[in-house]
């Protein structure tokens, strides 16, 4: 069975702004995004989870979290989550 890496996207509750990050473990890393243990979302909580993929290597996930971070990157997630009606 293949280990995933999962890039993901969070949304704030608080600031509807955009947090894009990856990890190997995608619900404790939610959790800890909820909980303020992630620095850069502390303050942003509480945070939905909008969108991810997951990556079958490490270096496929961080490529793919820089891509996203891009403005076409930030495009292409409103796109995606536009049509399955998730405002953001």
């Amino acid at each position: 069975m293949p280990k995933f890496y999962y890039t993901y996207v969070l949304q704030s509750l608080k600031d509807k702004e955009l947090y894009i990050g990856w990890t190997k473990d995608l619900r404790e890393r939610f959790k800890k995004h909820n909980n303020g243990e992630v620095e850069a979302t502390k303050n942003r909580a509480p945070l939905k989870l909008i969108y991810y993929e997951a990556c079958l290597s490490k270096e496929s996930a961080i490529k793919r979290e820089k891509s996203l971070k891009t403005g076409f990157g930030r495009s292409y997630i409103k796109e995606r989550v536009n049509k399955v009606n998730i405002p953001v």
